[in-house]
């Protein structure tokens, strides 16, 4: 039915967990998973009359947001290849997870997107409008919500 399916991280817990069960759903479908994770663009801080100073230049934390997509993606891909589940993983700079995961789906032929209920923001954020909801009202292709 489904043949390669995005499976999108955070790296908070339900996330994570979330990983581990799309591997599982993707094994026993015969799919193919590519892991994505959406990179922070770096803030613009403004307080004020004067731009606030970060420590941290762009480069450098471009530099961290890439170690941290890297991690996580390895981790996944690590769990998926121990179960013998074919893999590949993407990262992309935006500050618009939604439209990103999206984007990302279509880029890579996926057919179906499994994803966690709410990542770092909480349950609020899906009381709010959380990137979950944002990708269930504009994706074209199903979308699996994990809780």
């Amino acid at each position: 039915m489904f043949k390669h399916i995005l499976v999108p991280t955070d790296g908070s817990a339900l996330s994570t967990d979330t990983v581990k069960k799309a591997i599982e759903f993707a094994r026993e479908a015969g799919a193919r998973i590519t892991f994505f994770y959406a990179k922070p663009e770096y803030p613009v801080s403004f307080y004020g009359e004067g731009a606030l100073i970060d420590p941290t230049t762009p480069e450098k934390f471009a530099e961290l947001a890439e170690e941290q997509a890297q991690t996580l993606l390895a981790s996944a891909e690590s769990q998926a290849k121990s179960r013998e589940v074919p893999c590949a993983s993407v990262a992309i700079t935006s500050d618009v997870p939604y439209e990103a995961i999206i984007a990302a789906t279509e880029q890579a032929g996926c057919d179906m997107i499994f994803m966690a209920s709410h990542g770092r923001r909480g349950i609020s954020g899906l009381l709010l409008g959380s990137e979950t909801q944002k990708v269930l009202t504009h994706s074209t292709v199903p979308v699996l919500v994990y809780r």
